[in-house]
């Protein structure tokens, strides 16, 4: 008995050396380290884009959509002011700390799939201050704000082939400046963004 576990001992010992021999762990026959499928993968993978350059092409989670593909294009961002805010309509507590919109000019473009609306195409852009504060575009529950130069988009359903370029307006703390325009893409990958310059 002595005997048999020596010897399966020393088995499983020989593998283990014969693993380590042959690079278990990514190395090349000559000795240099051999990136894996996944790294190389997630290396050609961008997450940082110039405003007017499409996001890689996204696909819809939600079941009525479900196969529906689609790109988003931010392609400008502007800071508006807290007389914007005044204007707008929007009622404020009085409790309210200062804000100000970011109006933030996006392309919807429907890549395949089923019609989808394009109301539903940009619920995850977000736009990130210089102070690195998150949020999502303004929902207006009843009635609806007014802003210049970035009239209420209006929700189309669009085909494979056609876009649609709309306007919404993002509120962050006044004295604070739009960073970038990102891309929300679910918990385990990293957000896609679009600086803002000036």
């Amino acid at each position: 008995m002595r005997t048999t576990r020596t010897a399966l001992a020393a088995s499983v010992a020989a593998l283990a050396l014969t693993l380590t021999a042959c690079g278990s762990g990514g190395d090349s026959a000559d000795g240099k380290a051999r990136p894996s499928a996944g790294k190389s993968e997630s290396a050609k993978a961008r997450t940082t884009f110039r405003l007017g350059e499409s996001s890689p092409v996204q696909e819809s989670t939600a079941e009525k959509y479900k196969g529906t593909k689609y790109t988003l294009t931010p392609t400008k961002v502007e800071t508006g002011t807290e007389a914007d805010m005044a204007a707008s309509g929007l009622k404020k507590d009085k409790d309210d700390k200062p804000q100000v919109p970011v109006y933030v000019w996006t392309t919807l473009k429907h890549v395949s799939g089923k019609p989808m609306a394009s109301g539903d195409m940009d619920d995850d852009l977000i736009v990130r201050t210089d102070k690195d504060k998150r949020t999502r575009a303004l929902i207006v529950l009843l009635g609806e704000a007014k802003w210049p130069d970035c009239p209420a988009p209006q929700d189309k359903t669009l085909s494979p082939g056609q876009s649609q370029k709309i306007c919404k307006a993002f509120l962050i703390p006044a004295g604070q400046k739009a960073s970038a325009v990102e891309l929300f893409q679910g918990f385990y990958k990293e957000p896609l963004e679009w600086p803002v310059n000036g």
